[in-house]
């Protein structure tokens, strides 16, 4: 399985190859999913709290916070996932680019 800061920052997928956003990963890589949220950053708190399996109630909070940044709120986390396309961790992820 793809680790949990190299999938935060995965920015695309070439085979079963994960290209990640070093630099994102560096400056961020450490943060909780509340804090990614209140940074902004709602793609990659999505992705921690997909990642962590961490149930419903994780992925409520992304929703909450994104709802309460964004001009159009959304009515539920399967909006949210569809918005930012992430919908769990992607299985045969045998290495990861670092760019």
């Amino acid at each position: 399985m793809i680790g949990r800061a190299d999938f935060l920052f995965t920015i695309g997928y070439e085979g079963n190859t994960a290209v990640v956003d070093g630099n994102l990963k560096r400056k961020y890589g450490r943060y909780t999913t509340e804090q990614l949220a209140a940074e902004g950053l709602f793609k990659q708190a999505l992705c921690s709290a997909t990642h962590a399996q961490a149930g419903q109630g994780a992925l409520e909070k992304v929703l909450e916070a994104y709802n309460a940044q964004a001009q159009q709120k959304l009515g539920s986390v399967e909006e949210l996932k569809r918005i930012f396309g992430v919908f769990e961790v992607p299985a045969g992820i045998a290495r990861v680019l670092v760019i």
